[in-house]
């Protein structure tokens, strides 16, 4: 049990790591480099990026890599309450490490990708909620428990993070992930809406389990309890 939820902690550490290094690095290097990314270009890096990731260590720890997916799946009732505040941890240390490593490479960018509203706060809040009720949606409706199911449960989990940020990076950022927003926040000191980042997302999940119940029926949302083995 112990060696199992060690080697969860560190796949989600590495998850986050991965997509908040990619993710802020490439817009970062996009606003340094002259702009040689683009906004298609970041929003693909996200998604791949996830992509990669869930193929990489879906089978490890479900490859969350993001609280409030986190705490979609214990919603959903797919992972027991002492499961959260492991992988909530590892996601956030993993976020606040590739925003430390960002910042020693590109200590001259001010924001180092942090996630800032540019079409006013309400859209930013419900855009947020949005884009994360759409995400969960997407997982719910991809996976058996809290792992991802089939060979495209990736391409269709980093497709929808990819056509999100498409469509919502330019208004809110399209973070959809606090641990994705707090990283780059707290290092760079951009705190000011953080606040958006930390509660609009977890709202976004919790509305995606009722649909999902709906749409696939009673046997949706239900874990196992390991201690009596009943749902």
């Amino acid at each position: 049990m112990f060696s199992s939820r060690k080697n969860t902690c560190i796949a989600e550490t590495i998850g986050t790591f991965a997509l908040v290094f990619a993710g802020c690095g490439a817009i970062i290097v996009n606003d340094l480099f002259g702009a040689q990314l683009g906004h298609t270009g970041i929003s693909m890096v996200f998604g791949l990026t996830v992509m990669a990731m869930i193929y990489s260590i879906g089978n490890i720890s479900g490859a969350h890599i993001n609280p409030a997916v986190t705490l979609g799946f214990y919603f959903a009732g797919r992972i027991q309450k002492q499961e959260i505040l492991p992988y909530i941890t590892c996601q956030f240390i993993g976020a606040l490490l590739a925003a430390g490593l960002l910042k020693l490479l590109f200590s001259s960018h001010e924001s180092l990708g942090a996630t800032l509203p540019s079409g006013g706060l309400i859209n930013a809040f419900v855009l947020e909620v949005v884009l994360s009720f759409f995400l969960m949606f997407v997982i719910l409706n991809v996976s058996t428990g809290h792992m991802e199911k089939g060979i495209m449960a990736g391409v269709a989990i980093g497709g929808t993070v990819a056509f999100e940020a498409l469509m919502g990076g330019p208004v809110s950022g399209a973070s959809m992930n606090p641990a994705r927003s707090l990283g780059p926040a707290l290092v760079s000191g951009n705190l000011s809406t953080l606040w958006i980042y930390l509660t609009a997302p977890i709202i976004g999940t919790w509305l995606a389990r009722p649909t999902c119940r709906m749409i696939q029926g009673n046997e949706c949302c239900h874990v196992k309890d390991e201690t009596t083995g009943k749902k």
